[in-house]
């Protein structure tokens, strides 16, 4: 075999495009899917404080005197951010701050990233199931997804992906 021909083998294998793993596929499309359902849940909410948009009773208010607060937290922290976190695990962009602002070393932010979408899921459920004082299908279900994503985000595959 010449030299022209191994060298151009190799460029074909730089050239593709590398394979994400199945677990980075799945942890991408539950933090899409908890991101979109978020967001349109969290405007709801905003759009309509009283909760008559998504017809939730006063009951499910806790400690709040209307939706608007609990909306634009749903809709900041469990919408866009998690939309944030999609777009930098598929795009790995370089932005200095957040690389900066993370504890784990030797990993890309994004990754980290997405560590504290799953905190921040089971954060949110486990203060709605003590404020509510009931446990709900919906609150097992989200409580579930959090620790999915936590799951996910700590598979070896995934870790391997983000390593720097």
């Amino acid at each position: 075999m010449c030299l022209d021909t191994v060298l151009r083998e190799e460029a074909k294998v730089k050239n593709q495009p590398k394979r994400r793993p199945i677990a980075l596929w799945l942890l991408l499309v539950l933090l899409v899917v908890m991101g979109v359902s978020s967001v349109f849940c969290g405007a709801m909410l905003v759009a309509a404080p009283d909760g008559s948009l998504m017809r939730m009773p006063p009951s499910n208010l806790g400690p709040f005197s209307s939706f608007l607060i609990p909306g634009l937290l749903l809709l900041v922290f469990l919408g866009f951010y998690p939309l944030v976190v999609v777009y930098a695990l598929w795009a790995r962009p370089g932005w200095r701050w957040p690389q900066a602002l993370h504890p784990f070393r030797g990993m890309h932010w994004a990754w980290a990233g997405s560590l504290a979408a799953g905190a921040i899921v089971l954060t949110w459920i486990v203060v709605e199931m003590i404020l509510l004082r009931t446990a709900v299908f919906l609150h097992w279900l989200v409580l579930g997804w959090g620790l999915a994503l936590i799951g996910l985000t700590l598979l070896p595959a995934v870790r391997r992906e983000y390593g720097e």
